[in-house]
């Protein structure tokens, strides 16, 4: 590349400010005799050299995001793919590259939750803290301290004032999400807690732990109120169904159960996975049209009144169960490792889930296939959510990253 006599005046001046700034005393006397430049150097050229560097780096990395999504396009153009404009927001998933790659954690990504109202985002990491990020800006907020080792879950209420956590430490905590401060601590497992979760009416908070055991925590006054006793093994996660009067778990022994919240009785037992189950999802009221569909068999619709629920596993599979009658309706396979992670997308039509192969994958759930893989982490991906309302996922992983994903 040939530069013209202005140009090259400017970058030696601008070397010139570099070497002197540095300290490079005899190079700059050897430099500027060689180059016949005048003793003083403009004030203007001070830190131009670095400038310069730092804005071609930043270009590069734009100029890289933009190729792939150019390819990505390409991709949908050739496969006869909906592009953007014409694609409805029910179609709306997650491309790559991702928006935002969120690094400071300094060990394992475990649970990534969306706030319910504003526009951050809570990482949960083996590094013991808690961390907030605004996800349209990309911005880190915050570091919430208290656990003593590795936070394993989160779960805001859906009021959004409420952020609740548990720990390795045994520990059970409730936060204020305007104060940011730790208001009330449970304590009663006698091992690792895995999972937590708010009843829907904000109420009451259920943990899983290590200890075989799930227990309910009134809010207002930390007590533990109940506990559901049946699992062989560590209680992997547990979730409330959206009516509040279910709750499913999953464990190393290798089953699902659900519970009735009032009586804490076992309602059901699903027994099919090969391996420990790592977790689970309730499928939104909308998903419901499309899991039977998915089973239509010589044109004959099945009329399965659910509630359905999904599993994800060591064996490397997700089942879709109807939790009324008991039965496994389907089983997904695609995965290359353990599943981690699942979550339905808004429009009840896609399930996306997070798995040990360093992969996202949205499942076409009426055709039971695999719809798109994203490689999302250079490590194992732990965990996934989607904004209920704006296009946008976000996941974590082994990695010490989180990312955001805009859908489209």
């Amino acid at each position: 590349m040939v530069l013209s006599q202005r140009q090259r005046e400017e970058l030696n001046k601008a070397i010139a400010d570099y070497l002197s700034s540095n300290g490079f005393v005899k190079t700059l006397a050897e430099f500027q005799k060689e180059a016949d430049m005048p003793g003083e150097i403009e004030n203007k050229f001070a830190g131009i050299l670095e400038k310069k560097w730092t804005s071609v780096i930043r270009l590069q990395k734009k100029v890289m995001d933009l190729e792939s999504r150019l390819v990505e396009t390409e991709k949908e153009i050739h496969s006869g793919g909906p592009t953007k404009e014409k694609r409805d927001p029910v179609e709306w998933i997650p491309r790559p590259p991702e928006k935002y790659c969120l690094t400071g954690h300094r060990n394992t990504v475990t649970r990534v939750v969306f706030h319910p109202v504003f526009s951050v985002l809570a990482s949960a990491s083996e590094d013991a803290t808690i961390k907030i990020w605004d996800y349209e800006t990309g911005d880190y907020e915050r570091t919430l301290k208290g656990h003593t080792d590795s936070v394993q879950d989160l779960a805001f209420d859906h009021t959004g004032k409420w952020l609740v956590s548990c720990s390795a430490d045994m520990m059970v905590k409730l936060w204020d999400f305007q104060s940011y401060e730790c208001v009330r601590t449970m304590h009663g497992h006698d091992h690792n807690v895995s999972s937590v979760m708010f009843l829907p009416n904000g109420d009451f908070i259920v943990s899983a732990s290590r200890d075989k055991t799930i227990k309910m925590w009134a809010v207002a006054t930390g007590y533990c109120v109940k506990t559901f006793t049946g699992h062989l093994e560590w209680v992997r996660m547990v979730r409330v169904i959206a009516d509040g009067t279910l709750l499913a778990s999953c464990s190393n022994d290798q089953t699902v159960r659900v519970w009735v919240v009032a009586t804490a009785e076992c309602k059901v037992d699903l027994r099919e996975h090969e391996h420990v189950v790592e977790c689970i999802a309730w499928a939104p009221e909308a998903a419901c049209g499309y899991i039977n569909e998915a089973l239509i068999t010589d044109g004959k619709k099945a009329m399965h009144a659910g509630p359905f629920l999904v599993s994800g596993s060591r064996d490397k599979t997700i089942k879709v169960w109807d939790v009324s009658i008991g039965v496994c309706l389907f089983t997904l396979i695609g995965h290359d490792n353990w599943v981690r992670g699942l979550v339905f997308h808004p429009s009840g039509k896609y399930l996306l889930s997070a798995s040990d192969d360093k992969t996202i994958r949205v499942w076409d759930i009426k055709n039971r296939r695999n719809n798109k893989t994203l490689e999302s982490h250079q490590h194992f991906v732990t965990s996934l959510d989607f904004h209920k309302m704006s296009p946008f996922i976000i996941s974590g992983s082994v990695d010490q990253t989180v990312k955001v994903w805009e859908c489209r």
